[in-house]
């Protein structure tokens, strides 16, 4: 990588001398690795020789990712780690947390954003309870002129969103740039003498720094001008301070927001008071689930505005008043149906309609989504006395002022009209309906379907499931299982398009997993929808009933033939680990599915099953240990027939063993009571 505004950065980032201390892990790359190493799989970082920068260049040919390992860290208290980069050309940075003993790593941080200048990122590290690593991910792309480097890596103690403008780098926050009216830095000797700005409030005399707007160039009504924290990159609540000073009130408005990763506002402060000639504490709360930046934003109504001034801003994990409530828990509505009905209700008018049933596994009905042989709620005009019926499901009242994320699935069978079949209510406290926010729009296809629902409302509420049947020969079989509620958007909430490490659910690829040989009458297919071949295959995937799975495809194949599907490498763990997935094998002439752990030279059977085993999903779940780096293998042999496809979906790999048996199922074929309901 050449030099390209070296001399910018040594202007712009300085040595850190009155930061706070630097922990393990930070490194600037004067002389020395500070006991970073490459990755011995990848290509190398190289120290650039002509300046103090690491680099990843693709000019020396086209040599893939490169991956910088930490040394192993012990820091149990939260810190922050910032790191000053830059992107040349094209290419992405990545920041991966390693824990110790897990297969895989926890992408914390990413970006692919290009820059002629060098850049600053600030990562909120939780306080974690065993040693890990960092790693730092880079890829330029291919071609010359593209380069990935990293100047300086800092972790400090505390959090990401604290600072006291002392440096530099400004912690990392950002100004949203307005041609008239900016935040600046204030303070140092250099200032104007005749200026009535303050002295700075961390040093208390002339020579610190803080960030103030002024309205001296406003030119417009309402001119504005934010100052943007960093985002926060993992789940916080507690109590954010800072200092403020304020000439002018009148001709200026200030207010302090936090902004979600989809652009949405929320106001958390303004003053209370006017003008203020000393540095004033202000202390709130804040809560913060999912991402966010923290935004200071001052708007002036005229060119005598007076300023602002800001300062000190720190963060308590102990929230500042004490009638602060800590963060609601909305899992209270989770839901699985596999014990009981959970905190969910009905009223007992008229007879029970929504019921909790379970159904064996069987070649006619599909059971339940979480296991595929547990329980799940029916509703269903056999269970009253009259030719329909109008059913209502309450869930758990939660409380008002919070977003959430709604998540359930349902399948429909037999429905002649799907009107009204089901719909999703909002209510309050005293059971009047406040909003209708979903309602079944097409025909199932015997397949579990998941819904997504976000909504926030002021006052406590809960989520009403409610079924009309108006004709006995009209209504079919409605099917309700898998209720789960987080807080946040359901856009931005973790959810089955951003799965955490070690699954896969291979809607958005095949995640990695390869194939030793590939034919066009033998391989994993990722496919979607229905299978070709009648009488075999799933209707739809388990993770959406939309979505895509692996299967193969037993019409292209001969009698006896397998096809193999490979993990990544996974580097092995002292303690046990579990394996989790759902396997479909429906078909009269259905043949094996077995998982096989590689190592070395050898392999050895972790699990099998073989021939037709139920039309549903079905849960697996395998105990194994590995020391050593291991694979994961998926082996398929078709069996007699066309009627063989096997697929599979939901990959999980977890730390520790097995809790739920989940797939204890004592025959190897599917039950003789084909079609056979408990209630």
């Amino acid at each position: 990588m050449s030099l390209l505004h070296l001399s910018v950065l040594l202007a712009v980032v300085v040595v850190v001398s009155t930061e706070s201390q630097l922990l393990p892990g930070s490194c600037s790359f004067e002389s020395d690795r500070c006991g970073y190493r490459s990755d011995p799989s990848h290509a190398d970082w190289t120290i650039n020789e002509e300046g103090r920068f690491i680099t990843a260049d693709s000019s020396v040919g086209d040599k893939g990712k490169y991956v910088l390992i930490s040394p192993e860290l012990d820091l149990y208290d939260w810190s922050c780690v910032r790191i000053v980069y830059q992107i040349t050309g094209s290419g992405f940075l990545e920041l991966h947390l390693r824990p110790e003993g897990e297969n895989f790593d926890y992408m914390l941080w990413t970006t692919k954003k290009p820059s002629d200048s060098w850049l600053i990122a600030s990562v909120d590290l939780r306080n974690m309870t065993g040693a890990y690593q960092l790693l730092f991910e880079g890829k330029p792309s291919s071609g010359m002129g593209n380069s990935v480097a990293i100047f300086e890596i800092h972790i400090i103690p505390g959090y990401c969103v604290e600072c006291n403008f002392e440096e530099h780098h400004l912690c990392g926050y950002s100004n949203q740039w307005n041609p008239n009216v900016n935040w600046y830095v204030g303070g140092s000797l250099a200032r104007d003498p005749q200026s009535n700005l303050p002295d700075d409030h961390t040093m208390n005399n002339e020579r610190g720094h803080y960030m103030y707007v002024d309205s001296v160039y406003a030119k417009r009504f309402q001119e504005v001008a934010k100052l943007v924290s960093p985002m926060t990159t993992t789940p916080m609540m507690g109590c954010l301070s800072f200092y403020y000073q304020r000439d002018q009130a009148i001709g200026n408005l200030f207010s302090v927001f936090t902004k979600d990763q989809l652009g949405h506002y929320e106001e958390i402060w303004r003053p209370d008071v006017y003008a203020t000639t000393r540095w004033k504490l202000v202390q709130v709360d804040i809560k913060a689930p999912h991402p966010l930046e923290v935004v200071f934003e001052v708007a002036f109504n005229s060119a005598r505005g007076g300023y602002v001034a800001l300062d000190d801003i720190s963060f308590s994990s102990e929230f500042c008043h004490t009638e602060t409530e800590p963060a609601f828990d909305p899992s209270i509505a989770n839901c699985d149906f596999e014990e009981s009905l959970c905190q969910y209700y009905q009223e007992q008018i008229g007879g029970s309609v929504w019921n909790r049933v379970s159904v064996k596994p069987n070649v006619y009905r599909i059971g339940d989504h979480t296991t595929g042989t547990g329980s799940f709620l029916l509703a269903n005009t056999r269970f009253t006395s009259r030719p329909g019926y109008v059913r209502s499901l309450f869930g758990p009242t939660l409380p008002g002022n919070y977003k959430y994320c709604l998540r359930f699935y349902y399948a429909l069978y037999g429905f002649v009209k799907i009107d009204n079949a089901l719909a999703l209510y909002i209510y309050d406290e005293n059971k009047v309906a406040q909003e209708k926010i979903w309602t079944v729009s097409e025909r199932s296809r015997d397949v579990w379907t998941e819904v997504e629902v976000t909504y926030m409302k002021p006052m406590p509420t809960k989520v009403v499931f409610v079924s009309i049947c108006r004709n006995f020969w009209d209504c079919g079989l409605l099917s309700l299982d898998d209720i789960s509620v987080t807080l946040g958007d359901c856009r931005v909430a973790p959810g089955p398009l951003k799965p955490p490490p070690g699954h896969c659910n291979f809607e958005t690829g095949d995640c990695s997993y390869t194939q030793k040989t590939k034919s066009k009458n033998g391989q994993w297919l990722r496919f979607r929808g229905q299978t070709p071949t009648s009488y075999t295959g799933p209707k739809g995937d388990h993770t959406l009933g939309v979505g895509y799975f692996m299967y193969i495809e037993a019409s292209h194949m001969l009698a006896g033939q397998s096809v193999r599907m490979m993990s990544t490498e996974l580097r092995g763990s002292p303690g046990p680990q579990c394996l989790i997935f759902f396997y479909h094998m429906y078909g009269s002439g259905t043949g094996t599915l077995s998982v096989l752990l590689h190592k070395g030279g050898s392999e050895r059977s972790l699990w099998m099953r073989q021939g037709e085993q139920s039309m549903s999903w079905m849960k697996a779940t395998v105990d194994y240990e590995c020391y050593t780096r291991h694979w994961i293998i998926f082996e398929a042999v078709r069996g007699s027939s066309i009627r063989s496809d096997i697929a599979v979906d939901d990959i999980m790999f977890k730390k520790g063993p097995c809790k739920d048996p989940g797939d204890f199922i004592p025959y190897s074929g599917f039950s003789e009571n084909f079609n056979e309901i408990e209630y």
